[in-house]
């Protein structure tokens, strides 16, 4: 698992700085991937929003954002195989 959080400014923020939000989400590893695999997964879980990542690439590397109901569809669809 990692712990490498990723912060992004609130959309209530303004630009010209004052008071500001910053919110953070957590990335975490699948449990299906190890440390030795070349194909890994990191989620981070929002309430909404569920962002994936390859894990070997972490910040540097893109990431996709499936609303959570989708994700949860996805993921029982995937234990069920």
């Amino acid at each position: 698992m990692t712990t490498e959080l990723m912060w992004f400014k609130s959309s209530f923020s303004s630009t010209g700085g004052g008071e500001c939000l910053e919110v953070a989400y957590a990335w975490r590893k699948s449990s299906r991937s190890t440390d030795f695999d070349t194909a890994c997964v990191e989620v981070a879980a929002c309430p909404h929003v569920t962002h994936v990542r390859d894990s070997k690439l972490g910040a540097r590397g893109p990431e996709f954002a499936v609303a959570a109901q989708a994700w949860a569809a996805f993921v029982g669809h995937a234990r069920s195989l």
